[in-house]
């Protein structure tokens, strides 16, 4: 998408981005059923608008079992209430995710909606797709990138996240193809003409900065989008403060015509743990985005919680 509320809010000069930060609703939107496949934890949603309702899948995990992540379905009219389909709709079925389906982000490009999520084994978080027609079955494609060559904590293969932009590049060398940009710990860039093969780019595009809110760790965020600056990502990100570590959002633009080039990037936090919910959890000190669409003349960003809530900010024109 190409939004007007964001182009009204956001100014570059120089490197610098100065963006006014969202509002967040003070309370959890979703939080855990007493029983079932999303009792423990609710959390890193993604969403979709179809017509008037906002889609929203999200990552569960049960009080009966180890698994770290199903991804459930809930849908509402608002974006603020929301009604829950009572099955998961993606569960851990091969090797490469038997522990665990995890953190999706989504876009639809014709009549196919496409998922990135994290499929993870016990041991390595691997970026994975799945495509879908109606968002209730989906088809797995299995691991984007089985070749990657970056080790996190010596593991090698270390992929986990993706955002992708839903239209094809129009302008430079990558023009007529689709973009992504992965990763955990570093943000790396990839390709592709038909949105399942991908190919990356062997360097980062985007890492974390010494003396700033990001110092440990940046990841993607929602799905890309375009403004008149640039390719925009909303990313996650990790400090040390002290013996703590906080997760913190920032944003970064890349060029359109060379996507793997910074054009500016936020030099404080768009948003940072706060509120009870978000301070203590299943992992204390964290927001952490993957979801955002328009509705009713606000820009809404859809976070999990301390790993365990989602909750709900916004952005309007007159913040």
């Amino acid at each position: 998408m190409k939004s007007e509320i964001f182009e009204k809010i956001i100014k570059i000069e120089g490197n610098k981005i100065d963006i006014k930060p969202p509002k967040k609703i003070p309370q959890p939107i979703l939080s855990p059923s007493r029983e079932g496949f999303d009792s423990r934890n609710t959390y890193n949603p993604a969403v979709i608008k179809e017509k008037d309702r906002i889609v929203m899948l999200y990552r569960a995990e049960s009080k009966e079992d180890k698994l770290t992540g199903r991804i459930g379905l809930a849908i509402s009219y608002d974006g603020i209430n929301f009604f829950r389909h009572p099955e998961p709709i993606i569960e851990p079925e091969y090797k490469w995710e038997s522990v665990g389906v995890e953190d999706p982000r989504i876009v639809k490009v014709g009549k196919t909606y496409y998922m990135t999520y994290t499929g993870y084994d016990g041991k390595t978080a691997r970026l994975c797709l799945a495509t879908s027609k109606n968002m209730l079955t989906w088809k797995k494609h299995g691991p984007i990138f089985e070749g990657f060559e970056y080790k996190k904590n010596n593991i090698k293969g270390w992929t986990k996240s993706g955002a992708i932009l839903p239209k094809k590049l129009e302008k430079g060398n990558f023009k007529g193809n689709y973009l992504m940009y992965f990763g955990d710990s570093n943000i790396w860039m990839a390709v592709s003409k038909d949105l399942v093969n991908w190919e990356y780019m062997k360097e980062p595009v985007l890492s974390p900065r010494e003396g700033y809110f990001d110092n440990v760790l940046v990841e993607p965020g929602p799905p890309l989008f375009e403004t008149s600056y640039g390719i925009a990502l909303i990313y996650n990100s990790a400090g040390r403060y002290g013996d703590k570590l906080k997760y913190k959002v920032g944003v970064v633009i890349f060029d359109k015509e060379y996507p793997d080039k910074v054009v500016a990037r936020t030099e404080t936090p768009l948003m940072v743990p706060e509120y009870e919910w978000e301070l203590y959890g299943h992992v204390n000190n964290v927001v952490f985005v993957e979801g955002m669409v328009e509705h009713e003349n606000k820009i809404l960003l859809y976070y999990g919680g301390a790993d365990r809530h989602i909750g709900l900010a916004y952005w309007t024109t007159d913040l």
